[in-house]
């Protein structure tokens, strides 16, 4: 696993930055990006204070935020650099989380404890659109004989829980 600090960490990466209200960034000691993004460093991580998330020059750099947050706001955020991951097309650290009752899908980065199905970023992302897709669209489910909800279940179920296509997950309830 690859170790990210100040230097290399703005590299094509994934992180989930979390907001922090009471922090001040100190003025003398930051890095101003390009985008007027600044940047604080220290050996556990870095603060950001900027009013654009997600993705974020060549990386994808998403905001937990609290309740209160809008969209363009200006908030400031930590994240500690071992919460920052590759997202490069040939590393498996990412897995799908999936909320049936709220119908949403959340790509997740992996968590050292966790024993989950993994991806690559890129492949996590095709699912999770065909996920949403299954969601949204009920066509798909007319040639089948069980509740549609239950199949949803059972299908996406399989999907991020396994290398299998889609179609091929389909088949086997049919």
């Amino acid at each position: 696993m690859k170790t990210y600090n100040k230097n290399n960490f703005f590299k094509h990466t994934f992180c989930e930055f979390t907001q922090i209200d009471d922090f001040d960034l100190p003025k003398k000691t930051v890095y101003v990006s390009k985008s007027n993004s600044m940047y604080f460093y220290t050996d556990e991580g870095v603060y950001r204070k900027s009013n654009h998330w997600g993705r974020v020059a060549n990386c994808r750099w998403k905001l937990i935020a609290n309740k209160n947050y809008k969209n363009q706001n200006t908030v400031t955020a930590f994240a500690k650099w071992d919460d920052f991951y590759p997202i490069n097309s040939s590393e498996k650290n990412f897995y799908i989380d999936v909320n049936f009752d709220k119908k949403t899908v959340v790509i997740r980065p992996k968590k050292e404890k966790e024993v989950l199905y993994l991806f690559s970023l890129s492949e996590a992302q095709k699912r999770s659109k065909q996920i949403m897709h299954l969601f949204k669209n009920d066509k798909w489910a007319k040639y089948f004989e069980n509740d549609i909800e239950i199949l949803r279940v059972k299908i996406i179920s399989d999907f991020i829980n396994s290398n299998l296509a889609l179609s091929e997950i389909k088949r086997r309830f049919k």
